[in-house]
């Protein structure tokens, strides 16, 4: 399938714009706000506990979801427009500002502030006929901003930036401009097939696409604050959940709290996972099945 863009009204364009723009923007803060209301997710925030986490809480996350809310309907116009990625960066710049100051300079949501943001950008550029729209989000990201993405400035401080540099692993960037494979093949496959084990609880869906996104991930949080011994841990104790039918089994919850504490024990906090989750939601949510 091509990103080919096709002609668009004057009255169409601002129609689209006006009706999507809040609407994708609030979808989008939701995906955020449905990740954190969910329990347990080895190490993360969420509405019962504060995970691995000190210095945050749910509060926090709920705050920085609102203050970076309004951002998201920027990035949907801009994707609209067809902006280049220097513009969608400058509106995401501002984001992190907004969230820094609605925290008191705690970084809850940098990572779906750029995955997310991009993902609204491209559903602007689908509502508005700059590609087709039937074309996949993270399609239209690769196509629109993935070499942009690749050459853009990079955060010395990041935890992607640093994994890099000593493992090699690629992070956000690559993800985001190789078009979210992990949502692709991971978390949208995970959430619909664990709708057929629960199909009356969307938190244990939640819950069992984020085992699945850690088993596979190489998340730069967790290879930050374990190293690759920490990484090979989280990932095989989230192979082991969902190997043991996950969701489907009997006590499922009892055994995912067990390895929400053990993660706890060994301070580790899978937050590339948590930023997937929420990115597959809102990807679910626009995409549809």
């Amino acid at each position: 399938m091509n990103a080919l863009p096709r002609p668009v009204s004057v009255f169409e364009t601002f129609s689209r714009l006006n009706v999507n723009s809040r609407g994708i923007a609030s979808l989008a803060a939701q995906s955020l706000l449905q990740e954190l209301e969910t329990w347990p997710k080895p190490g993360l925030v969420s509405h019962v506990d504060s995970g691995s986490h000190r210095d945050m809480d749910a509060e926090t996350f709920r705050y920085s979801a609102s203050a970076i809310e309004p951002y998201f309907r920027s990035l949907v116009i801009a994707g609209a427009g067809a902006r280049q990625m220097t513009h969608l960066r400058s509106i995401g710049i501002a984001a992190e500002t907004a969230m820094l100051s609605a925290t008191g300079g705690i970084n809850t949501h940098r990572g779906a502030i750029f995955g997310i943001g991009l993902l609204c950008a491209a559903a602007g550029a689908r509502a508005n006929g700059v590609v087709d729209f039937g074309f996949p989000l993270g399609s239209t990201v690769h196509e629109l901003w993935g070499q942009s993405i690749l050459a853009g400035p990079r955060l010395a401080d990041s935890h992607g930036a640093q994994a890099n540099l000593r493992y090699g692993v690629g992070g956000a960037r690559s993800e985001a401009a190789n078009g979210f494979p992990s949502i692709y093949n991971i978390g949208l496959p995970a959430l619909r097939a664990s709708r057929l084990k629960l199909p009356n609880d969307p938190e244990a869906q939640r819950v069992e696409t984020c085992f699945a996104l850690i088993a596979a991930l190489d998340d730069t949080n967790l290879l930050h604050r374990g190293g690759q011994q920490g990484l090979l841990y989280a990932q095989q104790a989230a192979r082991l959940f969902l190997a043991r039918g996950g969701i489907a089994a009997a006590c499922w919850r009892l055994q995912a709290q067990s390895i929400h504490e053990e993660f706890i024990a060994r301070s580790l906090s899978p937050g590339g996972a948590a930023d997937l989750l929420a990115m597959t939601l809102f990807v679910d949510e626009i995409e549809g099945t």
